[in-house]
C-alpha cells in the first residue's frame, strides 16, 4: 500500500496541477490496519464504546467488514462522544472523540491527502502539517523579523489590533 501513496506522491512532486479524481479504491485492508496499529493503546473510546482491545479481538474480520462498507458507500460515520475538559481558568473546553473506525478512516485519508498535497505545500506554509505547528511560524516569523526584513506595524480594529506588515529587502 505505501508504494501507492508513495506513487501519488511522485505523480504530485511532478506535476503541481494534476489533478486526482480516483482515491477512493487506495483505502483498502493494508492501509486501514496500517492505521490500527498507529492508533495509541490509550485513545479514549467512541460513543459505540469499542477500544482499540475489543477491536483486535477479530481486527482482520472488522476491518474487512469496514472496507465493504466503504466500497458500497454504507459506511456512516458515528455520533461523536462529546466530552468536556476543564481549563486552567475554571471554564470547560468541548472535546468531539470519535469512534475507533472512524478514527482508522480519518487517518487513511490524511495519509492519502498528504501525500497529494505536501508535495506541493512551499517550505513556509505551517498550519495544520505533520511535523509543523503555530511555535514552528512564531519562530520563523520571529527570525525574519529580526533580519530586518519585515517591519511588523498594528492597525487598530474594533476587535482589537491587526497585525500587518511590508517587507523591507
Amino acid at each position: 500500500m505505501q508504494t501507492k501513496i508513495d506513487r501519488i506522491r511522485e505523480l504530485s512532486q511532478e506535476n503541481r496541477n494534476r489533478k486526482f479524481v480516483s482515491l477512493y479504491h487506495l483505502i483498502n485492508e493494508q492501509l486501514l490496519l496500517e492505521c490500527y496499529w498507529e492508533l495509541g493503546p490509550d485513545k479514549a473510546t467512541g460513543i459505540d464504546g469499542v477500544d482499540k482491545e475489543l477491536y483486535g479481538e477479530n481486527v482482520s474480520g472488522n476491518i474487512m467488514e469496514l472496507v465493504d462498507k466503504l466500497k458500497n458507500k454504507s459506511d456512516q460515520p458515528k455520533p461523536t462522544k462529546r466530552v468536556y475538559i476543564p481549563k486552567d481558568n475554571g471554564d470547560k473546553r468541548p472535546l468531539g472523540i470519535l469512534s475507533l473506525e472512524d478514527k482508522m478512516v480519518q487517518m487513511a485519508l490524511a495519509k492519502i491527502i498528504g501525500a497529494i498535497y505536501e508535495p506541493v505545500f512551499l517550505d513556509c506554509m505551517y498550519g495544520f502539517r505533520p511535523g509543523r505547528g503555530c511555535h514552528d511560524a512564531l519562530r520563523a516569523l520571529n527570525w525574519v523579523i529580526e533580519k530586518g526584513c519585515w517591519m511588523p506595524t498594528l492597525t487598530p480594529t474594533l476587535a482589537g489590533y491587526r497585525i500587518r506588515g511590508f517587507w523591507t529587502a
